[in-house]
Formats: C-alpha cells, structure tokens, sequence
C-alpha cells in the first residue's frame, strides 16, 4: 500500500498517536515540514529550505534528493517510491508530495 503526504506548514501535533501508522505519518509529516538547522537538540533534522532559492526546476532535483535522505535517516520505517512538486511559478511556491510504502 502506498500512502501520499504533502507537505504543509501548519500541522497539528498529535503526542500520543493511536497507532504505528499514525505515528510514522506524522513523522514523515514533521520531516518535510522542518527547515534543516531549526531544531535546537538536532540541527540535523528536516530538509534544507536554502534549495528554495535555486532555479525551480534545479530546485526540484536537489530537493528530492534532499527529501530521501532525510527520510531514509529519520524515518527509516519508510520507503520513499516518488518524489514531485505542485510549481506556482508566480509567487514562487514549490510544494512537495512524497509517495511512500511502509517498510516490513
């Protein structure tokens, strides 16, 4: 089965998740949504927001790259199986959507 999240600024955090699944989510969720560096325990989680500045569609490839890694460290409960983007090249806005399967 897989599963597609986008990520979105605003989230609500769920402490005590009912399940496993609800869990890896919002975890997944978390990843895509924090600018590397702004975790004061671990500088080293989420994705670099700097990719932002870079043409769109260099941005795109450096950012789903950067998207992978950082799940395959923090998530690795996960398998990330696509990677695209909704472009609004007027306000500049690069959204990205991860397709995932649940790791056995």
């Amino acid at each position: 089965m897989e599963i597609e999240i986008t990520a979105t600024a605003s989230m609500v955090v769920n402490f005590a998740p009912a399940t496993t699944m609800e869990e890896i989510l919002q975890n997944v969720q978390t990843i895509l949504a924090t600018p590397v560096y702004s975790v004061p325990l671990d500088r080293a989680i989420g994705v670099n927001a700097e990719l932002l500045d870079l043409p769109m569609p260099v941005s795109q490839a450096r950012l789903a790259a950067e998207i992978v890694q950082a799940l395959q460290k923090f998530e690795p409960r996960v398998e990330v199986t696509k990677v695209f983007f909704t472009c609004d090249a007027l306000s500049g806005r690069l959204q990205p959507t991860v397709r995932l399967r649940l790791k056995e």
